[in-house]
Parts: structure tokens; sequence; C-alpha cells
């Protein structure tokens, strides 16, 4: 063969070389993209869901790897179990450190403006008087001269009371009863309560707050509805209070997924989710916050009386 022939072909083979080769790229490339899986390492990507630290939520780490376990073999992939406050599960989405969290209404608010992640699911539970939402309630004595009811003068009666709030980023235990106050016109924003009430004090959760008015050391505290018995104050704690006025319609807490996740895979993720409904695995989400059923919801309606109550309160998201 003579030399230019050998030449000819050697850079004929060298171009249907580099062709082949440039398909392949242009074929796997997309496939491994659509996949959100790379050309050199073909694995799924890892879901990471933030569950925060609840009153009344114990062993949670076990609890929540369980969780994660079933998602993990539902979807196929890997699902890892993260921890930290509502404050850091905002920060872990902003920060693409995780995917999906569990939240609280003024929580999600945040996370939606910072990392553009949606509230997808909310929460049921069988105290809820609202299926996925409930009541913020003030509470007093059972023996207290304040007279219960539904009106600005059930509410006047409290003028010049010690009165225990939660905290002040709780939402049924400071910012929707504020922003009642505020909307009866009883004090104007956050900052004048101590203008209204003859003392403020915040229990820091829900049981220590019931357990000023039990000790005589506020007149009424205000807590959500389900805290009026077990794990927060026993049976015959609560057969020593009522309620003297309540507030319909605080948004239960619920699912928010990063907008990062692509709309095919968090399908997906919400299917897998919504199995937890299923009596076979009901005890698993159960187990986590009490809570016994997810529904779908509509992020933007669900958190609207949340963002409402804070613009009443003078408050922030």
């Amino acid at each position: 063969m003579n030399k230019q022939l050998k030449f000819g072909i050697g850079i004929a083979s060298i171009i249907l070389a580099g062709v082949v080769a440039v398909n392949i790229r242009q074929i796997v490339g997309p496939i491994a993209s659509a996949l959100k899986l790379s050309p050199a390492n073909a694995q799924a990507q890892t879901i990471k869901i933030v569950f925060p630290t609840r009153s009344g939520s114990t062993d949670l780490q076990t609890k929540a790897k369980a969780v994660t376990e079933f998602l993990s073999k539902e979807l196929q992939q890997p699902v890892e179990a993260v921890f930290g406050d509502d404050t850091a599960a905002v920060e872990a989405l902003r920060a693409n450190r995780a995917d999906v969290a569990f939240l609280s209404s003024r929580s999600a608010l945040k996370a939606k403006e910072l990392a553009n992640a949606s509230l997808y699911l909310a929460e049921v539970r069988s105290n809820y008087s609202g299926g996925h939402t409930y009541k913020s309630v003030f509470v007093v004595p059972k023996n207290s001269s304040l007279k219960s009811g539904q009106s600005k003068d059930t509410l006047t009666q409290l003028k010049g009371k010690k009165i225990s709030f939660t905290s002040p980023t709780s939402g049924s235990g400071f910012i929707f009863p504020v922003a009642e106050l505020v909307q009866q016109k009883l004090v104007s924003d956050r900052d004048r309560l101590n203008g209204f009430f003859g003392q403020v004090t915040y229990g820091g959760s829900y049981d220590k707050a019931l357990q000023a008015v039990l000790k005589g050391q506020a007149d009424v505290a205000v807590v959500s509805e389900y805290a009026l018995g077990s794990p927060y104050i026993t049976a015959a704690e609560a057969s020593n209070l009522r309620v003297l006025y309540s507030i319909a319609g605080v948004p239960a807490h619920g699912i928010s997924i990063d907008d990062d996740v692509s709309v095919g895979d968090r399908n997906k993720l919400i299917a897998a989710m919504l199995k937890l409904n299923q009596p076979a695995n009901n005890q698993l989400l159960t187990a986590l916050y009490n809570s016994t059923k997810l529904v779908k919801v509509n992020g933007d309606a669900h958190l609207q009386p949340t963002k409402v109550a804070l613009q009443q309160a003078g408050m922030k998201p």
C-alpha cells in the first residue's frame, strides 16, 4: 500500500473516531442531564429533607430516618434527613443545602421570599378544629372572673391584666392574637402591648405559658388549641383552665419544596409523601409531629392568613 493511501486511511480513521465520540456525547449528555445525572457518575442525586425540632417532638432523628428510608425506597434514590430549627431550615433551602423542609407557616413565607421554595402540602391533626387549620386561644383559669365570648368586649376585659404569650415568633401564641388585638383596635401594633396589658411575659413554649396561668403568675396565656392536653399539660391541669376567646384559621405547618427540584421530581416526591397517609405507612407520619395526614394545598392561599396577621401586627415574615 503506498504512503499516500495509508495516510488517507489514517486521517479517515481519526475523523470517524471523532465523529463517533461526539455523537456518543451528544446522546449520553442530554439523557444524563434529563435524569439529573453526570455522564461520568450516573448515580441519582440525594434529596435532603429538613426536619425541624418542635415542642413535644421526641427521638426525632430515629423517626425522621424511618420516613426518609420509606421515601428512598419509593423514589428509588437516596433521601437524607437534616436537622435544625426553622431558621436553619430556611437557610438550608436558600443555600441549596436542602431540597425540602417541614416548616411553620411563617417560616414557609420566609422560604418563599428567600429561596423561592413553595408550600405544597399541609399537615392535618385530629385535634385541629379546621383540619389543616387550627385555633389560637386565650386561656384563663376556670374560676377566673373574666367572661368567655367572641366579642371585642371579651378582649377588652384583658386591659391591665398579666399575659403570657408563647414566644415572639409563635403564630398561634403571638402573631395571630396580637393581630386580633390590633384589628379590634385595642393596640396599634406589637410594640404597644405594654400600654394595654399590665404585664407581658413569654413562656418560651406552650406548656410554660400555660403553667404561668396555672401557677397564678399570669391572668391569661395564648397558645394553640391543641396545647390544652398531652403532652403539654395533664388532663387534671386542663380541667382547671378554660378558653376565654379563640381565633380560627391559623394555617397548619406544611412541607415546602425548593424550586431547584424539577417539576417531574417534585410530583414524584409529593406522590411518595402522600403514601404516608395510607394505613400501612401512616404511623411513620404520625410519629414525627403527631400529624395524621398530609393534604395538597395552594401554598399562597394557605399562607395568606399568616401574611395578613404579620402585617396587622407590624411584623415581617
